[in-house]
């Protein structure tokens, strides 16, 4: 498989659901199996939230396979400032093998591996 990136403009929520779809696709063509392709979407989903509510315009996503599947989820433009990312990071850090998240006070990348 090759990496495989997608970008888009946060403010258009329709597009969450196409980020969903590509994270399945990924996966998909990686034989992962469906329980772990659930779980990866939600964390892909959660991430792009996470660089929302921190007050990213765009985010890009790009997929990767280097042991196992992964996704490394940026924020781009907009006034990036603290937010309030508690929960969505727990349930990141619980569904994925590994979780790296970029930034100080405001999160400017997630990096996921299942």
């Amino acid at each position: 498989m090759k990496n495989f990136t997608v970008e888009f403009a946060l403010g258009d929520s329709e597009y969450l659901t196409a980020l969903r779809l590509a994270a399945g696709a990924v996966c998909s063509a990686a034989d992962i199996d469906v329980d772990a392709i659930e779980d990866f979407k939600v964390c892909v989903t959660e991430s792009a939230l996470i660089l929302k509510n921190c007050g990213f315009e765009s985010v890009r996503a790009d997929f990767f396979r280097e042991k196992g599947v992964g996704c490394e989820i940026s924020g781009k433009g907009g006034k990036p400032e603290p937010a309030d990312n508690e929960l969505s990071l727990a349930l990141i850090s619980a569904l994925v093998r590994e979780c790296d998240i970029t930034g100080g006070k405001v999160i400017e990348k997630v990096t996921l591996l299942i």
